[in-house]
């Protein structure tokens, strides 16, 4: 376990310095689903692997991982401390209960794969997910890192766009808002070494639908043969500094 929480807390402070971001989303026909954040840290894990093997107490060969829990679990075991925060406080968290979180490390394979999943009854229960992680942060305490992994969790929510989601069959979209404040604040926070850090890194849409596309508002926007699945990437610095670049609008045949 020890090892375990260690793993999370490392991969969850420096995944960002070397690692690609993954959206996925597959809808079905009667518009359920699920949706995913995935995150490949190999490159992380080739620059620092022997430090994670260190810290996990393999000097040698460091054992492979393979660990998943859900937030479920987590929010049923601080359900007392959960029960104080505000109304909006708990909204946030109750939109996370059913996501799904697995990490798993092979340093001899130098692999890191990170991910978070959850099923949907509606594109739009996925509206303010993202958002919804900074709520994570209501659930700390005096040891916090060590006793609620999932706290860990709310450095990727931010106030600093909005995202949203609409499906009905025939069209599909994705929106994110960003008021021009966030959008100066973002533009000078992004600089220097963060630029250094975040040069190689990369986030992608992968969505999958039931009927093939006919067109996709976004020109970068790459279909597979059977035009139901398409794939955007963007390097994370534009993406990070501009959310709306990844804004997109489906049509389907």
């Amino acid at each position: 376990m020890k090892q375990f929480k260690f793993l999370l807390a490392f991969a969850l402070t420096l995944i960002l310095t070397s690692c690609n971001f993954t959206e996925n989303i597959n809808v079905k026909e009667d518009g359920t689903g699920t949706f995913a954040i995935e995150m490949d840290g190999a490159g992380l894990m080739a620059m620092a692997g022997e430090k994670i093997g260190s810290e996990l107490g393999a000097k040698n060969n460091a054992k492979a991982i393979d660990s998943t829990f859900s937030f479920k679990q987590i929010f049923e075991e601080k359900k007392d401390s959960i029960a104080k925060l505000s109304a909006e406080q708990q909204a946030a968290l109750k939109k996370l209960e059913n996501f799904v979180m697995n990490i798993k490390m092979n340093p001899e394979a130098k692999q890191l794969l990170f991910s978070m999943n959850t099923p949907f009854k509606s594109i739009n229960e996925l509206d303010g997910v993202m958002e919804s992680m900074g709520a994570l942060k209501d659930l700390k305490g005096k040891s916090d890192k060590n006793s609620n992994p999932a706290a860990m969790m709310s450095s990727l929510g931010n106030d600093n766009s909005k995202l949203s989601f609409s499906y009905n069959g025939k069209n599909f979209s994705r929106k994110a808002t960003v008021s021009k404040d966030a959008m100066k604040k973002i533009a000078a926070d992004s600089t220097g070494m963060a630029k250094m850090i975040f040069a190689s890194s990369k986030y992608t849409l992968k969505y999958h639908f039931p009927k093939a596309v006919k067109s996709v508002s976004n020109p970068d926007a790459l279909f597979s043969a059977d035009r139901k699945t398409i794939t955007v990437e963007y390097p994370f610095m534009d993406y990070s500094e501009n959310p709306e670049k990844l804004n997109l609008n489906v049509v389907f045949e």
